[in-house]
C-alpha cells in the first residue's frame, strides 16, 4: 500500500499531529494517549500504530517496563499488518526490539518511499546540512590507474552526486536506484551538454546486479548506499559477478567497534572492518583500501565510517 498521509478523518488527523508534536517534545505519555485517541476514530491508520509503538517504547525505556515493551511490539505489529510492504519502516523498530524475524529490517518499499519524499531537498540537506563528502572520499581513494574506465555502475546513484564526480574518468556510466524521484533528478543532470548518465535503471540493488551481463564493467561505485544493507556478502558477490578481472569496487560505509552489522537509531547499518574483510574475501575481492573516514555529520558530530576499495582477483 502507499504510505498514508491522512487517516481520512479530520479529527483523527488532528489527534495524530498533536501526538507527533508530543513525541518530538519527549512527552511519550501524551503521545501514546493522543495516538490511542486517533486510533479509536481510525483503527486502520498505520502511521498512528507506528507512532503509538514509538511512544510506548519510549515509556518502556524510561521505566524499564517489559509490559510496555511488549505493548510497543504489538503496536508495531499492527502497523505492519496494515502495511505489509512496510513503506513506513516498521520492521526496523521490531528488529531493534529483537522481534524482526528473518525479514530484512529495511524493506525496498520503505527505502523507495523515504527517498521519493526526500528527493526535492536531498542534495541541499545532504551536502550543506550534513556535510556529506561520500563521492569525494571515493574519488580520493581510487587508484590513479587506470586513468579511465570503459564502463562503470553507480549503485544507488540517487540524484547523481557520485556520477558527477566520476564522469570524467568513465566512458559509459550506468546508474541504478530504487527511487523514481531520485532518478528523475539524476536524469535531468548533464555533463558537457550531454546526459550525465548514459543509462539509468530503477530497481533493487541485488536484483539489478543479478540481471546485468557478467564481467561487463570495470568499476562499481556505492557512495553512502550500503548503509541500508545488513549483510554485505551478497552485494559484494553481485559486484564480483559484473566486474571484469582486475575491476574495482569502491564504496563508503558507517562503522562501529562491535560485531557484524548493527542497525542504528538513525535507520542505517554500521559495519565492522572484520565484516567488510570477510565479505570481500568470500566474494573473491582483495582489499586495496580500508581506512577510516567521516562520511557526514549528524547533530553537529562526525559519523564514523570507512572508505573501501576492492579489486576482483583474476580467478
Amino acid at each position: 500500500m502507499a504510505k498514508q498521509h491522512s487517516s481520512g478523518d479530520l479529527l483523527a488527523d488532528r489527534r495524530y499531529r498533536y501526538a507527533e508534536a508530543c513525541l518530538a517534545d519527549g512527552d511519550h505519555a501524551g503521545a501514546a494517549d493522543l495516538a490511542e485517541q486517533a486510533l479509536e476514530i481510525a483503527p486502520r491508520y498505520a502511521p498512528a500504530w507506528l507512532l503509538l509503538g514509538r511512544a510506548r517504547e519510549g515509556l518502556a525505556v524510561q521505566g524499564d517496563d517489559p509490559a510496555l515493551r511488549a505493548a510497543a511490539t504489538r503496536a508495531y505489529a499492527c502497523a505492519l499488518d496494515i502495511d505489509p510492504d512496510d513503506t513506513l519502516g516498521v520492521r526496523a523498530h521490531l528488529v531493534r526490539l529483537g522481534e524482526g524475524g528473518n525479514l530484512p529490517a529495511l524493506s525496498p518499499a520503505y527505502v523507495r518511499a523515504l527517498f521519493d519524499g526526500y528527493a526535492p531537498r536531498f542534495e541541499r540537506h545532504l551536502v550543506d546540512g550534513l556535510g556529506y563528502v561520500g563521492p569525494q572520499l571515493v574519488m580520493d581513494a581510487l587508484p590513479p590507474e587506470p586513468e579511465r574506465f570503459d564502463a562503470a555502475l553507480d549503485l544507488g546513484c540517487g540524484t547523481g552526486l557520485m556520477g558527477a564526480a566520476i564522469r570524467e574518468r568513465v566512458g559509459h556510466l550506468t546508474g541504478v536506484d530504487l527511487s523514481p524521484g531520485m532518478l528523475a533528478l539524476a536524469r535531468a543532470k548533464t555533463h558537457h551538454r550531454r546526459p550525465l548518465y548514459d543509462r539509468l535503471a530503477e530497481g533493487d540493488l541485488a536484483a539489478f546486479l543479478a540481471g546485468e551481463p557478467p564481467a561487463s564493467v570495470e568499476l562499481c561505485l556505492a557512495a553512502d548506499v550500503l548503509i541500508y544493507v545488513a549483510d554485505l556478502a551478497p552485494v559484494l558477490a553481485g559486484i564480483v559477478r559484473v566486474l571484469r578481472p582486475g575491476g574495482l569496487g569502491a564504496f563508503t560505509v558507517q562503522s562501529h567497534d562491535g560485531d557484524g552489522a548493527v542497525l542504528g537509531t538513525d535507520g542505517r547499518y554500521a559495519h565492522t572492518d572484520s565484516h567488510i574483510a570477510a565479505s570481500a574475501v568470500q566474494a573473491g575481492l582483495e582489499i586495496l583500501t580500508l581506512r577510516p573516514a567521516d562520511v557526514r555529520r549528524e547533530g553537529g558530530r562526525p559519523v564514523p565510517g570507512r572508505v573501501v576499495v576492492l579489486r576482483r582477483t583474476a580467478a
